[in-house]
């Protein structure tokens, strides 16, 4: 089994954030693998991996960083494979590794989500990847509707929460 996406941190101190994200391409079924590669220590080691994600099967990459957060454009500079950014909130509430992430030159995007957003990230680059995959797509649509499920539960139970003044 060879990956398809590639889920890169900074550090695994950023792995309980990206379990999540793992945890959903498991549940996609999609093969992937996870490192730890770093723009500023192990400078050398990301623009082999980048280089050579394509012929080495990958189809989309997640790169996590916090702080300064130069992994995902680091890495996105270097192929042509989609590079989903997540921010990590490492120090100043995420903040600075969001805009480190997003602000991208033109000539080298990187799609950003949300701070933390690994869950995000993972539907996204399986989105990406359903483009030309119908059973993606159909697995995609399944799991969107158990979301609108939930929802759907969270009011009839909330339809049973009595108060003095509740309407509803």
């Amino acid at each position: 089994m060879k990956p398809k996406v590639s889920i890169i941190m900074g550090s695994t101190s950023d792995l309980p954030v990206m379990e999540k994200a793992a945890a959903l391409l498991d549940e996609f079924e999609i093969p992937f693998e996870i490192n730890a590669l770093s723009a500023h220590r192990t400078p050398r080691e990301v623009e082999t991996f980048a280089t050579h994600a394509r012929e080495n099967g990958i189809e989309v990459i997640i790169a996590a960083a916090g702080m300064a957060a130069h992994l995902p454009g680091v890495i996105a500079s270097m192929t042509t494979v989609p590079v989903i950014g997540v921010p990590i909130n490492a120090s100043l509430d995420g903040m600075d590794a969001l805009l480190a992430i997003v602000q991208m030159p033109p000539g080298i995007p990187v799609a950003t989500v949300g701070i933390n957003g690994a869950l995000n990230a993972a539907i996204l680059a399986v989105q990406m990847m359903a483009t030309g995959n119908p059973e993606l797509q159909h697995k995609l649509a399944a799991y969107k509707e158990n979301l609108k499920k939930k929802i759907v539960e969270a009011n009839e139970q909330l339809s049973k929460v009595q108060f003095k003044y509740k309407t509803n």
